[in-house]
């Protein structure tokens, strides 16, 4: 048995308490909420994220960061944009050398770094590894069969940790692609909005099976630029992940963009959750990114100018159909 620390109380946090509880490790979770922590360790129940989801009265939940770090193996499931803010401030009690796998999506405003290049400013020297592919928390929790992968550039470390995390239902597949993995599962969320427009606007299925595809020509023109990997970017952390987040509901992002598409206000939509939806965040800062590395992303830089730009979306959309034809291609 290992002690797995979760930093991160939301609803992706709680299933992979509940996860590595099945994987027959130590599960302690921290949340912020002193009401998250109560509900879990009195009710088993994380009913502000995660509601009728019975949890193993194994799976303890804590307010104190310290005590969450005293752990063999800790997971970072905060919102991508409070990343930095929070492994700042567990630099101190961080154990020596014990690593740490992210499992947030997303890049980081302002200084376009992936995830990754946010721990290793803050936390340098710690080992680290990305978890990520096709995942609804409800559906791990639910114990219901889930394959990820997991990216991490030390060969030997990653054997160990999938070892150690995988359940019998939630199956993990080994990767050195640290910076592919991540690439996949933040763009994704941008063309998870998109698609969610397309079904909002009744845009039909043949308009989302294009933007799914060329989407991945954008997610592939990233990731390749960033030195990620072909194979990655197919596998479960791109392709895997985009095919999921862009087809349901249960998606936070998709439902976003569904919303926008009927013609509700971002400030509507987001009023009316207690739940983050990655890819409002992560749209500036993909569009960022690839004009830095010189990357074309016309979808993601439409996604980004409606969300923060009052761009119109009809003629958003048509300015997309409207780029000059050429032949298929990356």
């Amino acid at each position: 048995m290992s002690k797995i620390g979760i930093i991160g109380g939301g609803a992706w946090g709680t299933a992979l308490a509940q996860t590595m509880h099945r994987a027959g490790n130590e599960a302690m979770l921290y949340a912020r909420e002193p009401e998250v922590v109560d509900a879990i360790n009195k009710r088993h129940e994380n009913t502000a994220f995660l509601p009728n989801v019975e949890l193993a009265a194994q799976v303890r939940a804590t307010n104190s960061l310290v005590e969450a770090l005293d752990a063999d193996i800790i997971l970072l499931v905060t919102p991508s944009q409070r990343l930095r803010e929070v492994t700042e401030n567990a630099a101190r009690a961080w154990p020596d050398r014990v690593p740490t796998v992210i499992c947030c999506k997303g890049i980081e405003q302002e200084s376009c770094a992936l995830m990754s290049e946010v721990v290793a400013a803050t936390l340098p020297g710690i080992p680290l590894a990305v978890l990520s592919g096709p995942t609804f928390a409800r559906e791990v929790a639910d114990d219901k069969p889930t394959a990820v992968t997991l990216a991490c550039a030390d060969e030997t470390l990653g054997k160990v940790l999938m070892e150690t995390l995988s359940a019998p239902k939630f199956r993990i597949y080994r990767s050195r692609d640290v910076v592919g993995a991540q690439i996949g599962g933040a763009v994704k969320n941008v063309i998870a909005i998109a698609c969610g427009i397309i079904e909002g606007r009744g845009l039909g299925d043949n308009s989302r099976a294009a933007l799914v595809t060329r989407g991945l020509a954008e997610i592939m023109r990233l990731g390749l630029a960033k030195g990620g990997q072909a194979e990655t970017l197919a596998g479960l952390s791109g392709l895997g992940d985009l095919t999921l987040t862009c087809n349901a509901t249960q998606s936070r992002n998709f439902s976003l963009g569904v919303a926008l598409g009927e013609g509700k206000s971002l400030d509507e939509v987001l009023s009316n959750r207690n739940s983050v939806a990655e890819g409002v965040y992560t749209a500036p800062s993909v569009s960022a990114l690839g004009r830095r590395m010189g990357v074309e992303l016309p979808i993601c830089t439409a996604v980004d100018a409606v969300l923060n730009n009052h761009a119109d979306i009809g003629a958003s959309i048509a300015g997309l159909l409207a780029r000059p034809l050429k032949a298929e291609s990356l």
